[in-house]
């Protein structure tokens, strides 16, 4: 019985005239192979999967309109969000002290600014990790929060806080670059690879959570060429954390008061150029102090800017004479007494022309007038920078006079 037993393995067959034991053999290598395939495809695409939980998605900030709307709680300093990136906007052009960093032209591409302000060496803060588990939000617009107190924003994903500490060296003051409001800055990367900038609140008397709810919810929901994009944000107590992309040209304050003004000084027109893409993104900083802003708030707080940028000077300079300290009185003042040339930032090689001049004061003037009802809106500012002609005349005055 053996014996025909293995007679009939030993038959050949009509495949390739194959034995049948043989045959058999093969058939079952293929099958076990193909299950082995099928659990390698499985264990990978589960790894896959796990890895792209803890990476951060740089893209996923909703995307609106470009026009960023009135009356909400707004983020972070006007001179810090907002310069051209590089790829959407034409050279600004810098007078460089030396020749580093300049193009064959000697000029440099500034691109869109971060949100805080430069510290050298000596001026950072030893700020340690408290070592303690946090949960962190990143933005995604897929799933909504699992936070109570972030409920309403209708988007987040959790992440730990070990991701940011190992991405800033668990906040060594190596990492540190800057100063935003109320917090610490750090440069870090992600797991991914992505360059961020995390800012570590500081919980005085609790700031860290107002000006983390504004920047979460005004920023947040906003992706604007000059603006700079809020990608995820971390809670846990009273401890926040907020996620930028990084960008390392630095921003208007730093080329004009800051860390940045010793590699040059920017141009009349690069300075216009920011500022029209600062009026056509604005968000003013008076989220600070109040949480609430109006339009005309807005426009006061831009004017400041402007005058900055024409003067290179501080709003406020205690280190100047009585007359001189406050800016926008001293500019007024100049100007009443025809003095307008003389309030040009000396650090500018080609001087503006005087239409230019002229048109870029009396946009200024409007901006900060004493009368909200009388300041234009930030469209008006555009129209007026643009301009080739002097300022639109007031709507007030024009109201007036029909009045007459």
């Amino acid at each position: 019985m053996d014996f025909n037993f293995n007679l009939d393995w030993s038959k050949k067959t009509h495949i390739f005239h194959l034995k049948v034991w043989v045959l058999v053999t093969i058939f079952l290598s293929i099958f076990v192979l193909l299950i082995v395939f099928m659990l390698w495809c499985y264990i990978t695409l589960k790894k896959k999967s796990k890895e792209k939980n803890i990476m951060l998605p740089v893209r996923l900030v909703p995307i609106v309109s470009k026009e960023i709307g009135i009356d909400q709680n707004s983020a972070t300093r006007v001179h810090n969000n907002y310069m051209f990136s590089e790829k959407d906007s034409d050279k600004l052009l810098i007078h460089f002290k030396n020749d580093d960093n300049k193009d064959k032209n000697g000029d440099v591409i500034i691109s869109q600014s971060d949100s805080f302000n430069y510290l050298d060496d000596d001026d950072r803060d030893n700020d340690d990790s408290s070592g303690e588990k946090k949960g962190c939000l990143v933005v995604n617009n897929n799933q909504p929060s699992s936070s109570p107190e972030l409920s309403h924003l209708d988007w987040g994903h959790w992440f730990t806080l070990r991701e940011l500490e190992i991405a800033t060296g668990k906040f060594s003051k190596e990492n540190v670059i800057g100063e935003g409001g109320y917090g610490v800055v750090y440069r870090g990367r992600l797991v991914n690879g992505t360059i961020v900038a995390v800012k570590r609140l500081l919980n005085n008397l609790g700031q860290a959570e107002k000006e983390f709810r504004v920047e979460v919810e005004a920023i947040g929901h906003v992706r604007h060429k000059n603006l700079v994009r809020l990608l995820g944000y971390c809670i846990e107590g009273t401890h926040r954390l907020l996620v930028y992309e990084y960008v390392n040209n630095g921003n208007l304050e730093q080329w004009l008061h800051g860390g940045m003004s010793h590699l040059g000084h920017l141009t009349w027109e690069g300075r216009i150029k920011i500022l029209l893409g600062t009026a056509k993104a604005y968000v003013a900083p008076e989220y600070a102090s109040s949480g609430y802003l109006n339009e005309k708030s807005d426009v006061y707080s831009f004017g400041v800017v402007l005058l900055e940028a024409i003067t290179g000077r501080d709003p406020v300079d205690d280190s100047r004479p009585v007359h001189e300290k406050n800016l926008v009185d001293w500019l007024k003042m100049m100007v009443g007494a025809r003095r307008s040339d003389e309030v040009v930032d000396p650090n500018i090689e080609t001087r503006p022309s005087t239409s230019s001049l002229k048109r870029a004061l009396l946009t200024a003037l409007r901006c900060v007038d004493p009368n909200a009802e009388q300041r234009p809106t930030m469209s008006q500012v555009v129209r007026m920078l643009e301009s080739e002609e002097y300022p639109i005349p007031r709507e007030g005055r024009r109201r007036q006079k029909e009045r007459h």
